[in-house]
């Protein structure tokens, strides 16, 4: 549709003003005239036509010019957090790409009673105000996590705070939590709630604006609460710096569960001082316990709950998390976030030192190893989502086979630009070579 409109519009300004350019020299000799000015109708063709299939071209997230072209530019040009910035900006104006690939009915997975047409998600930290929801979602990703969400706006860590270690694809960032806090990030959720329900329901506007809450159910929807079908919303919640290690969380149960398809606790962030004490077992306990609590008060249906730990944990601190989420009866766990470790493979010698948490490839053997040891110590009904280092189908698949049910990407998506759901999505088929994504899950070769 986009190319055709331009081409119509192209077409229509550059004959109108073709003709009046030339209108002087239309009885003129036309061996006396340029060759442009002879040709003008077939140039303003090719021209129309060229530009109208380098907008069509570029609204596939398979274009070269996004993946040879704009990406390098960023990296070549820009700081991290800049660019980091521009793709959230352009995702909330609509103007990113989409993968308009259906997905493979082999990719297909059921978590919690909801129907994910494919495994790979979004990380949270990516949109961090929740300003680009439906743009991300359109990148392929059949999940997306916004936040971290504190209750309270803060500003983070001060900048630079973003960095790439290029050799490595890799990236350290300390952000520290900055967030917009739970009331304009509220806002946003019910604005966008408020537009699908006045275009597509508009006889329960009105109830809408008297009690929010109350009209978030997805059957009253007609979709999920990401308002896209069969795409779901994670909002990821954290505490403010100097906030309560509870009551931070439990807030965000209470103000965002109504408006979220999964709810995450976050206590995995080694950029938010003594963030990561609450990993263990005594203070894991009372605040997992507080936000089910929350959360089963909620309007039906109640979201899951799931908590995102760290990949930096020993087997005993697996272990004694494992028996937390089955006694809390949470409802997943994502493994992990960042690392504090540099590992001995890093080829990067800029930026190494930073303060921060390491992310991208040479996360991924710390990541997994963790997540095995959780499998072996976790019930086998709560399900695990693997984070860190993805970057390909085959990194997908060695995490299905080391037990998670799903995956996340991250640094791979400022490295690789909007391609990289489907191109992991396409790596998955062909690894799994006619099998499904749920077959293999938890199947160590």
């Amino acid at each position: 549709m986009l190319s055709r409109s331009a081409y119509r519009l192209l077409s229509r300004n550059v004959f109108k003003q073709g003709g009046k350019c030339f209108q002087s020299n239309l009885h003129s000799p036309s061996s006396k005239l340029p060759f442009y000015q002879r040709h003008w109708k077939l140039l303003s063709l090719i021209t129309s036509f060229s530009a109208g299939w380098i907008i069509y071209d570029i609204s596939d997230v398979r274009s070269f010019i996004h993946g040879r072209i704009e990406m390098p530019l960023f990296h070549a040009f820009t700081s991290p957090e800049f660019s980091h910035s521009v793709a959230v900006m352009a995702a909330s104006w609509g103007i990113t790409p989409r993968d308009f690939t259906p997905d493979d009915q082999a990719l297909a997975v059921e978590l919690w009673g909801k129907k994910f047409s494919n495994p790979v998600g979004l990380a949270a930290g990516f949109d961090k105000q929740a300003d680009a929801i439906p743009g991300l979602l359109n990148f392929g990703f059949s999940y997306l996590e916004v936040g971290s969400v504190t209750p309270l706006p803060q500003p983070g860590n001060p900048k630079p705070r973003y960095f790439r270690l290029k050799p490595d694809l890799a990236v350290v960032n300390r952000y520290g939590f900055n967030s917009e806090g739970h009331e304009v990030i509220l806002e946003k959720i019910q604005k966008r709630i408020r537009k699908h329900i006045s275009k597509n329901k508009p006889e329960l506007l009105k109830s809408y604006d008297e009690n929010p809450a109350a009209y978030t159910d997805p059957s009253v929807l007609g979709v999920p609460r990401s308002l896209l079908p069969n795409k779901y919303l994670g909002i990821n919640l954290g505490k403010n710096k100097n906030g309560n290690e509870v009551e931070d969380y439990v807030t965000g149960v209470r103000k965002f569960g109504n408006y979220a398809d999964v709810l995450v606790i976050n206590v995995s962030s080694p950029n938010t001082p003594g963030l990561r004490s609450l990993q263990r077992k005594s203070a894991l306990t009372e605040l997992l316990s507080a936000a089910v609590t929350e959360r089963n008060k909620l309007n039906a249906p109640n979201p899951p709950l799931v908590v995102k730990i760290a990949p930096d944990l020993s087997e005993t601190e697996l272990s004694d998390i494992a028996a937390v989420l089955k006694k809390c009866k949470v409802d997943g766990v994502i493994v992990g976030n960042t690392t504090i470790q540099r590992p001995d493979t890093l080829k990067s010698t800029k930026h190494v030192e930073e303060t921060g948490g390491l992310s991208g490839p040479p996360l991924k053997p710390i990541t997994l190893n963790t997540l095995r040891t959780l499998r072996k110590h976790l019930s086998s009904d709560i399900p695990i989502i693997g984070c860190g280092g993805i970057s390909s189908g085959k990194d997908a698949i060695e995490y299905a086979r080391a037990g998670a049910s799903m995956v996340q990407v991250y640094t791979a998506l400022g490295y690789d630009g909007p391609v990289v759901a489907h191109k992991i999505k396409q790596e998955i088929l062909a690894e799994l070579n006619g099998k499904r994504w749920v077959d293999i899950i938890g199947k160590e070769e």
